[in-house]
């Protein structure tokens, strides 16, 4: 190398943990500037700009950011989102897992920090190789094709690209339904009652996603199969978090939640698989606003059961993925 060559950092993988997002404070400006941001991904809505963008500038976004404000108030941690303190007790807890030349970091999709300035950071340290984890068990375009979407934009801007690999869905990998199991009954075991329900709360999707051939759907209706059968008992599945007037993918948690009671379940333990880290979905949606629908109908007994989150089972699943996926770039441990 002569005098005059810029410096190199020493080789080194990167690996980028990578979830939805959240807005950098629990206030409305806060969390308006976030949802302009997720809600004019197109992958995210896929109606035309020219049709979307006036209603989501003149409606949405004047009306639900103080809404949406005062939920995240109900479960801000004093660290911040609780998706972000989560994701990042995620990578902290990894980091030397993979061996000493191995990096690990973690990103949002929306919000801070993004996906872009972490892998301008890995490869600054000298990460040529980055593996971009979306941590998203069931593929949908609207959550993993988004992030790698991101990540590959950044590249573009990029003279000295490094090597790039993505996590694919683990929907049905044996690991992580394992996982979910441990996670599951290791919570159970702590209740003072046994529910006669378990329900696993999906996020929902529009239904014309799975006419569209995105396969979500499917990876949902496959993760909570095994669940049940590595459980031994009947999983009921559901799908949350419905927005706007088309129809979503059914059943939907809430209405699930209200005619539970009347079917004689009285008791009701729930689990949202799908979600890598607990999130205003889960916290917010499901264990405050799903619990009081279900005791309003009738229901006595109401447990919300948490994400696989940095759980032992969690981590250990996160690990295997992951080492998996860097087979070939990095010696074996």
């Amino acid at each position: 190398m002569t005098p005059d060559h810029p410096p190199i950092p020493t080789p080194r993988i990167g690996v980028l943990l990578v979830n939805l997002g959240t807005p950098d404070a629990a206030d409305a400006p806060s969390v308006k500037r976030y949802l302009r941001e997720f809600l004019s991904d197109r992958r995210v809505v896929e109606i035309p700009p020219i049709v979307w963008q006036p209603i989501l500038r003149g409606i949405i976004l004047n009306t639900r950011p103080k809404k949406s404000a005062h939920a995240y108030q109900q479960v801000w941690r004093e660290d911040g989102s609780p998706l972000a303190a989560i994701t990042r007790a995620q990578a902290t807890a990894l980091a030397g897992s993979f061996g000493p030349d191995v990096t690990v970091d973690w990103a949002m999709r929306y919000g801070n920090p993004g996906i872009a300035a972490k892998i301008a950071d890995l490869k600054a340290a000298g990460c040529e190789r980055i593996l971009i984890a979306p941590l998203y068990p069931q593929y949908c375009a609207a959550t993993t094709a988004t992030a790698n979407d991101a990540a590959f934009a950044a590249l573009a801007a990029m003279r000295w690209q490094p090597a790039i690999r993505t996590l694919p869905p683990y929907y049905d990998d044996p690991a992580y339904i394992a996982a979910l199991k441990d996670s599951v009954e290791t919570a159970l075991a702590a209740l003072d009652f046994t529910p006669d329900t378990i329900v696993a709360s999906f996020h929902g999707m529009p239904q014309r996603t799975l006419a569209l051939g995105d396969p979500y759907h499917c990876h949902c209706q496959k993760t909570a199969r095994l669940l049940g059968e590595a459980l031994g008992r009947e999983v009921v599945i559901a799908f949350q978090s419905r927005f706007g007037r088309a129809k979503w993918l059914e059943p939907a948690t809430d209405a699930t939640l209200a005619a539970l009671p009347g079917r004689g379940v009285k008791r009701v333990a729930i689990v949202a698989p799908g979600f890598s880290a607990d999130c205003l979905e889960t916290l917010e949606e499901i264990a405050i606003r799903g619990r009081d629908t279900f005791l309003a109908n009738g229901g006595e007994t109401f447990a919300y059961l948490p994400c696989l989150n940095d759980s032992a089972p969690g981590l250990l699943l996160l690990g295997r993925i992951i080492a998996r996926e860097l087979e070939g770039w990095r010696a074996p441990a």
